[in-house]
């Protein structure tokens, strides 16, 4: 019988849907709640593999724009979190762990290597196509890059996700490369621009662990090429 796979998960308000999401994969899967609360960043030693949650913006000190807070909803910036997530983002590095970022967690890896966010896409863009309506997540079309990873996993050049999210990547980290676009010209995935010698890296905008059709390959391929890799790793 295989081991089961460890997989940390960053807290977050909505930890149940991801937790569910890995456990109910075909393969063995352990789940380690990675949480602010309990400051247990030493927990990621044994983890196989990271998935970086959604939830709150990353504070806009993180990406030197401290002037974009009175614009924010100061209800959705946690310090704490952002302050443990960064030293869980950087020990996975350290470490070579396999790392899944999805919605704040692209945000966050972005700024992490440098990049900057639109700190609220209808402000800037005059565009509504990307937040939840009445708590549903808002659904539109991608477009994928051909040789990419995220190509890789879904077969797909093309495809439909949800959506919940009203910050977006503007400036990219210099080692992150986009893979995935939607209109008008939001960043919906990223990977390493050179992945030698780099950890496993996927990061999507989208929510795959909560897709209603998870047959579908934005969803169940990115949750199957992740814990291939974390077995393939093990």
């Amino acid at each position: 019988m295989h081991p089961k796979l460890k997989i940390g998960i960053t807290d977050c308000k909505k930890y149940k849907n991801y937790e569910h999401w890995l456990l109910n994969a075909p393969q063995g899967v352990k789940v380690i709640q990675l949480s602010y609360h309990q400051n247990n960043l030493e927990d990621v030693d044994q983890c196989d593999g990271i998935v970086l949650s959604g939830g709150e913006d990353v504070h806009p000190d993180r990406y030197k724009r401290p002037d974009l807070v009175q614009h924010l909803n100061e209800h959705n910036i946690n310090i704490t979190r952002d302050d443990f997530e960064w030293q869980v983002v950087k020990r996975s590095i350290e470490l070579r762990k396999p790392i899944l970022g999805i919605c704040r967690g692209l945000q966050l890896m972005n700024v992490y290597l440098g990049g900057s966010l639109i700190h609220d896409i209808p402000s800037i863009k005059d565009f509504h196509g990307h937040g939840s309506k009445e708590n549903n997540d808002g659904r539109h079309a991608i477009h994928v890059t051909e040789s990419s990873l995220l190509h890789t996993v879904t077969k797909n050049t093309a495809g439909e996700i949800n959506s919940a999210h009203h910050q977006a990547v503007e400036k990219y980290a210099d080692e992150l490369v986009v893979t995935a676009t939607s209109d008008p010209g939001i960043v919906e995935a990223m990977e390493w621009a050179a992945p030698a010698g780099k950890p496993w890296l996927l990061l999507v905008q989208w929510h795959p662990e909560r897709m209603p059709d998870q047959e579908n390959p934005f969803a169940s391929g990115i949750r199957s090429a992740f814990l291939h890799q974390l077995a393939e790793q093990k």
